[in-house]
């Protein structure tokens, strides 16, 4: 029992730190649309998150072994990095919410979708493997891992979302974490290759 309230507690607490990075991202994604986009951002957001959660648990035990994986995802962080500091400089230019609303449309919209999916598949990938490296061989644990983290997202991307669309500024410090932890994954796919180069 007490084995199984610390596996509990870890699982937990490893959504919570892992989980807030792709809660940023489909915050940022979708603060510079209208209320009705942001939902469905939101929601296709979750989606993705779930299903990448899913498929990476499903092959966990594989992944961790293969080396460069990790710079491959900071690679994508860079890209994703890049086009978030585009959507807030041309967000930030706009004078009204009705400008920004008649801007980000369709072309836009599928863009910052785009750019959500790449992003979870670089960041699901450290929480699917925390979460397995808990769990080892416990379904269950893994299963109550993967739901939780997603739950944390739906919570945290809500309110990143109504915090930027009111203090726009705060986006810049958002996308300076996000540099942060492409970084860090960088320097850590770079050990994991260092023995091989």
């Amino acid at each position: 029992m007490l084995e199984f309230l610390i596996d509990v507690s870890q699982i937990v607490l490893a959504d919570i730190v892992l989980s807030g990075d792709n809660a940023l991202i489909i915050g940022m994604a979708a603060a510079a649309f209208s209320e009705k986009e942001r939902k469905q951002i939101i929601f296709f957001g979750l989606m993705a998150a779930a299903i990448l959660r899913i498929l990476f648990a499903l092959i966990a035990s594989y992944l961790i072994s293969v080396p460069g994986l990790l710079l491959i995802g900071a690679l994508l962080l860079y890209w994703v990095c890049y086009k978030f500091y585009l959507d807030i400089r041309s967000f930030t230019r706009e004078q009204s919410k009705e400008e920004v609303s008649s801007k980000v449309k369709g072309k836009d919209f599928k863009k910052a979708l785009i750019t959500i999916t790449i992003a979870d598949i670089s960041m699901s990938l450290d929480n699917v493997i925390a979460v397995t490296a808990i769990a080892r061989d416990q379904t269950y644990l893994l299963i109550f891992g993967i739901a939780f983290s997603i739950f944390l997202i739906a919570l945290f991307a809500a309110a990143i979302v109504r915090i930027l669309t009111k203090y726009r500024w705060l986006s810049y410090i958002g996308l300076a974490f996000l540099i942060y932890l492409s970084t860090e994954m960088a320097i850590d796919g770079f050990k994991q290759l260092h023995p091989y180069i």
